[in-house]
């Protein structure tokens, strides 16, 4: 109230900063409530929550009964459009989800997956022409805040994955600086590739993406390459995070 006068709010608090998840959990404390009360298991942070059900009749009606807990007793606004009944394993929780096995494991959502290569395809395009010691350093710190952030994540296909698409990008970029024919011959012996092969797919007549995954870019940079040189390996460091007592 503004001189005894209600007046709407344009604002909210600051996205990522520490008082919104705890006016959150001030005003969604009934809601928790309400939910040990009925015996339902949840998992909320902030303003995210799942529930989980024993079936897709259970998950709509304890939707309906939920928002209407929350639209009309705390007067909340509930987001319809991110809001649906799924089988876990099709759902994104925090950016991370989970296989369908009877055992499920942690897995990272594929959204997410999505969001990172975005973000990465555009520090490749920024580092076109760069030095690659230099540009490795650089993309340390992503690399690092990224995998500790999933860390919990069980299934290891994933970091695989990225790790190999990484290390595609970075052979994309050596290819496209080196630029003619002689220049690729000659970094490919330097390489340790012999002669006739290096010459031969230095001619190839393809493009830099493909050539990137070709067998003599991997022969010439293979990933202890890219280990030495200091490139943050995803796969390694989760596997080394579940070696840690």
């Amino acid at each position: 109230m503004e001189g005894g006068v209600v007046s709407q709010p344009v604002k909210g608090t600051p996205q990522g900063g520490p008082l919104s998840p705890l006016l959150s959990n001030i005003i969604l404390d009934d809601l928790d409530k309400e939910l040990d009360r009925r015996g339902h298991r949840y998992c909320r942070y902030a303003d995210d929550c799942n529930l989980y059900v024993g079936s897709k009749r259970a998950g709509e009606r304890v939707m309906e009964s939920i928002r209407g807990f929350l639209e009309r007793r705390l007067r909340l606004q509930v987001n319809r459009e991110k809001s649906a009944v799924d089988r876990p394993w099709k759902r994104a929780f925090l950016g991370f989800s989970m296989t369908w096995h009877k055992t499920p494991r942690l897995k990272v959502a594929p959204s997410s997956v999505l969001r990172f290569k975005s973000k990465l395809k555009e520090a490749f395009r920024q580092g076109r022409g760069r030095n690659l010691l230099r540009f490795t350093e650089e993309l340390k710190p992503v690399l690092q805040g990224w995998i500790n952030y999933f860390r919990l994540a069980e299934v290891k296909i994933t970091f695989e994955e990225l790790d190999g698409w990484i290390r595609r990008r970075l052979r994309c970029m050596l290819w496209r600086q080196w630029k003619r024919a002689f220049s690729r011959a000659k970094n490919l012996m330097k390489r340790g590739l012999g002669e006739e092969q290096a010459w031969r797919s230095a001619t190839n007549g393809r493009g830099p993406w493909w050539n990137s995954g070709a067998s003599h870019m991997n022969l010439a940079f293979p990933k202890g390459y890219f280990d030495h040189i200091g490139l943050v390996s995803l796969l390694d460091h989760v596997l080394m995070f579940r070696c840690k007592p």
